[in-house]
Order: structure tokens, then sequence, then C-alpha cells
């Protein structure tokens, strides 16, 4: 069986980083194939891939996975030895339903503190509903790495769909120097030093950047 992921731009695609890094932090064997965004052809070259004419897809064996966290959760199912979700029932509904969280809110934080990986480390002013954002996702960390993360660094010890999907938080926290208690920038360092995420990170630092996604 085979895979085959189709990305947008490194630098800036939040939704193509969570299945990415997902798969590739777990060892599931797939291919990639960028498309630039912001280019004239752009969305044509999209659709020949997803019927959504967006990024992340997934396709295999003729058949395309659209949206990141039905990629994430199809791979689970597939794929049980990647353990992209806790083996605890407990742990497990908890994965789920703060990767849904993530998937269907903070629009205050996505609108606010765009993801952008090249640019340098510096706070951007704050506005309330991105301060709103910032606070749950910390009480989110927080309370999860407290209940269920004993076993090592990452939100439920061993690395998990969670922290893919809030995998793109974490840069956001760091490239807008977001300020955190020192527990929480050790998460965040333990995802960032992931060499899946090291590998994701230089591939973006050799793109071509957008002058639409250069926003300070």
């Amino acid at each position: 069986m085979s895979y085959t992921l189709v990305v947008g731009s490194k630098n800036y695609s939040s939704w193509s980083l969570r299945p990415w890094l997902a798969l590739k932090a777990s060892g599931i064997p797939f291919e990639d194939v960028l498309v630039l965004l912001d280019r004239p052809d752009t969305r044509q070259n999209i659709l020949k891939h997803s019927p959504t004419g967006k990024v992340p897809v997934l396709k295999t064996d003729g058949e395309a996975i659209w949206d990141s966290l039905a990629i994430i959760e199809e791979m689970a199912a597939r794929h049980p030895e990647a353990r992209l979700w806790p083996a605890d029932p407990a742990a497990r509904a908890h994965a789920r339903s703060i990767s849904a969280e993530m998937h269907s809110g903070f629009q205050g934080l996505r609108g606010h503190l765009d993801m952008n990986l090249h640019r340098p480390v510096k706070p951007r002013p704050s506005k309330p509903e991105a301060e709103a954002d910032i606070a749950r996702i910390l009480a989110i960390w927080t309370g999860t790495r407290t209940r269920f993360g004993q076993g090592g660094p990452f939100l439920f010890g061993a690395f998990t769909g969670a922290d893919a999907m809030y995998a793109p938080v974490v840069w956001r926290f760091h490239t807008y120097a977001v300020p955190v208690p020192a527990d929480i920038r050790t998460y965040m360092d333990a995802v960032i030093d992931l060499p899946a995420m090291r590998e994701w990170y230089e591939a973006a630092r050799n793109e071509p950047r957008s002058a639409r996604y250069e926003v300070d």
C-alpha cells in the first residue's frame, strides 16, 4: 500500500504540516508532493489531486482522503502500530477531543498569528481574541500534560496525533515569542526538536516566499 500526501507551501500551510508530521514522526512511509501557494496555477494544481481544491490530501489506492484530521484518523485506523492515538481509552478520548477543538476553533489565534516559519522571532501586538485562544491552549496543554504526560515530553508522553494537530500552534507561539511557562516551553522544544519537524522546517527555509503571507 502506497501513500502520497499533497501539501501546500511548508512555510505557511499549517493544515499540511499536521498530517505530514503525524505520518513522518510515527514512521508511516509516504511520498509528498508540494504545491506552492499563492501562485496563478495553485488551485489548478491542487485540483489535480483534491476535489476540494485545498490541501492537504492523501492519495492511496486510487482514493483521496482530504482534511488534516480525517487523514490522521484514517492512518490511525490503518496503522495501529504507529500509535497515533493513545491506547488508554480515557487518554484516547481526550486526545480526540482536544484535536477536534484545534481543528474547529481558535479563529482569533489563526487570524492574528499566522504560521510563517522563516519570520524572525519577535512579538506581535496582542489582540483580545488571540489572547483568549492562547489562554485556552495553554490550559489544554497544561491539563493534558498533568493528567496524561508522565511517560515522556509530549502531551500524552509519547508523540501522538494530538501533538501533530497542535504543532503549528507550537510554531506560532515560538515565532511570535508568546510568553509561556517553563514546562510548556519544554513541551514546545520537544515538538520543534523532532527530526521530522526539523526536516519540514529545513524544507520550508528553501521555498520561495509569498508577499501575501509576509505580514508583520
